[in-house]
């Protein structure tokens, strides 16, 4: 049995946020807001560049590019995503995992509307893998450039520095960050002072840059500008708001209260201080714009601020890694993914989690990105177009469940709608960046969607086949009655892949031993489109003879499955009388799967791509947490 054998089923569940407000606030600063909190690093200077157009920058203009960036952080993170999409939460849970789990896109058939969303979903889920390989890089990278300010000298060693910090960020995973993540809250708070503090010194060079907060700049400047520079600046004004879809991301871990307060009352007003500070040393110093966020500082502190930012810029990339390993893992629980090995490193913790091949594939991803781009200016290219993208299909899946719960069609279009007109203007207006380097997180993404749909469809055939090759149920019941096998002593649990029919390992068995354990449990991990099961609704029974029971236990998308665990409620609940689990066998099918083209399928090419995943995956036993000595692998083929 795969791990995609996991389906939908219902029951309540309900997340958990542990700690005091401020406390989950102060934690939220650290995870949910770090890569957003790096933005001023290089959001305003790739803007201001994109507006002076290789010529001189025009106080016009300065004051049009901060009001944008003002204005994008008011619309998309302050309305849509803290007022809006934080509401399309899956018992507390959010991201687009979760979303796709709201829609039960999961199921879909091929060729109706709720497969094309599924699609859609799934393209925004790799969209964020590849956030995950351009955000360190670009996070990193801009804060190592502020060695530039004083000491040009070391451009060269700008590049290996970067990539040592971020080899030796991905070699920390294994190790589990829990002990030092509880500093990442009280850092990102410093930082935020600290960027409100340098924005404030800046507002005082040049008061008149307060005028940025009328909206009417922005417009002003758009619609008088050359419409080439006005898409440009548009594009690089995105920058400032790339991470605030970690609002939605993360709200699971620390509930949408604290991930508001710490937005509306210490990111949001540090945000705006310190471009309202960059746009003020512009005004009145234009020849900073080689890097407005460090002349920002005064001398003394330049290379303490390089220190402080490159602090800042690993917090952010930590995030970022570990909303990978989350996202992964929920991929894998949904049957999207392969199961892979996930290894916990703080079992008091939930959420700190380790996927080695995630870690290396990200860090490999990031470091090509790290020496194809070699600055922050390059990459400053490929980063908005997937976020922009991202964003939209979030807008749009939130629509479509909000239609779902019953809100008025003709306002969930006029709210939503608008919210899509915003995104889908900031994704055209990094569109012409496509070849400036755009291009690699959207290949990430389409590689990444190929594989998940191949193993989806993969996961469909198999279970097909396997339908062909069962015995039925009634037969085998049957025959246990009227010509019963010698029996076993003691409990056998067989792992089935469907709630219905006998598993093939059972068949295989019988057929080939002559004989069957005295008490029979037809165990079926089932997955629930929620994110936690209570103990309460964890297992269900089925008694299908005196001596046979089908065991169905429920988990959650965020849950690990751990099949052990769950037949020990059951014990512990009274439900499996006579069983002793450390006795018990379990007999699990190891399923080689064999490409054949005369049977209608997938083309070969992609079955062969199955077959590879399903032969590399982790094992059912380690996957469901079965202790390897009680396990006993049955060999079957199957065809597709």
């Amino acid at each position: 049995m795969t791990q995609g054998v996991l389906s939908q089923s219902s029951a309540p569940s309900h997340g958990e946020h542990h700690g005091s407000l401020p406390a989950l606030t102060l934690g939220a600063l650290g995870v949910v807001y770090g890569d957003i909190g790096t933005s001023p690093l290089y959001a305003l200077k790739e803007a201001a560049r994109a507006a002076s157009a290789g010529g001189t920058l025009q106080p016009g203009a300065i004051v049009g590019c901060v009001s944008m960036i003002l204005w994008a952080l008011i619309l998309i993170i302050s309305l849509k995503y803290s007022l809006l999409i934080m509401r399309a939460d899956n018992r507390g849970e959010g991201g687009i995992m979760a979303m796709l789990a709201l829609l039960k896109a999961r199921h879909a058939k091929p060729g109706t509307a709720r497969a094309y969303v599924l699609v859609v979903g799934l393209v925004g889920a790799a969209l964020l893998y590849g956030d995950g390989a351009i955000t360190p890089a670009i996070s990193v990278l801009s804060a190592i450039e502020g060695l530039k300010v004083d000491a040009p000298f070391l451009t060269p060693a700008i590049v290996p520095l970067t990539a040592a910090i971020l080899i030796g960020v991905f070699l920390v995973q294994s190790k589990g960050t829990g002990f030092i993540g509880k500093l990442f809250g009280p850092i990102m708070l410093l930082w935020f002072i600290a960027l409100a503090l340098l924005g404030i010194r800046g507002i005082l060079m040049a008061p008149g840059i307060l005028s940025a907060i009328n909206p009417l700049n922005a417009l002003y400047f758009i619609t008088h500008t050359a419409p080439l520079v006005g898409f440009a600046v548009l594009g690089a004004t995105f920058l400032a708001v790339t991470g605030g879809e970690a609002m939605y991301a993360d709200m699971g871990h620390f509930g949408p209260l604290p991930i508001r307060i710490a937005w509306l009352t210490v990111v949001l007003p540090a945000l705006m201080l310190n471009y309202f500070g960059q746009g003020g040393l512009l005004l009145s110093h234009p020849e900073a714009l080689e890097n407005p966020f460090y002349q920002l500082a005064p001398d003394w502190a330049h290379y303490p601020m390089v220190v402080f930012a490159t602090a800042a810029a690993v917090i952010a990339s930590q995030a970022v890694i570990t909303g990978a390993f989350s996202l992964t893992r929920q991929a894998v629980q949904l049957g999207l993914f392969p199961a892979i090995r996930i290894k916990h490193t703080a079992d008091d913790q939930k959420g700190q989690i380790y996927i080695p091949i995630v870690n290396w594939l990200i860090c490999l991803a990031t470091l090509t990105s790290v020496f194809m781009f070699r600055s922050s200016d390059a990459l400053a290219g490929a980063y908005g177009i997937a976020v922009s993208l991202l964003m939209a299909i979030t807008t749009g899946l939130a629509a479509l469940i909000a239609l779902k719960w019953g809100y008025n069609p003709i306002l969930v279009v006029a709210v939503n709608g608008f919210f899509l007109l915003i995104d889908l203007a900031f994704f055209s207006a990094n569109l012409p960046k496509l070849h400036e380097g755009g291009w690699y997180p959207l290949l990430l993404a389409m590689v990444l969607t190929m594989i998940m749909l191949t193993w989806r469809r993969g996961l469909v055939l198999v279970e097909a086949a396997r339908a062909r090759q069962r015995e039925p149920e009634k037969a085998f019941l049957d025959m246990l009655a009227t010509n019963p096998p010698l029996r076993l002593p003691g409990t056998a649990a067989f792992l089935a892949s469907a709630a219905r029919g006998l598993p093939l390992s059972l068949t295989h068995f019988v057929r080939h031993n002559h004989a069957l354990h005295e008490r029979i449990l037809l165990v079926t991990g089932k997955l629930q489109e929620i994110p936690r099961v209570s103990d309460e609704n964890r297992i269900e029974l089925i008694e299908l003879a005196p001596s046979v029971t089908r065991v169905i236990l429920h988990f959650g998308f965020m849950e690990t499955p751990h099949i052990p665990s769950g037949l020990r409620c059951g014990v512990e609940r009274g439900l499996l009388r006579g069983v002793d689990l450390a006795e018990m066998s379990y007999y699990i099918g190891r399923e080689t799967v064999i490409p054949r083209e005369e049977i209608a399928g997938m083309a070969m090419w992609r079955e062969a791509l199955f077959a590879f995943m399903q032969r590399n995956a982790e094992r059912s036993a380690a996957h469901f947490h079965i202790p390897a000595k009680q396990v006993v692998e049955v060999g079957v083929e199957i065809e597709i």
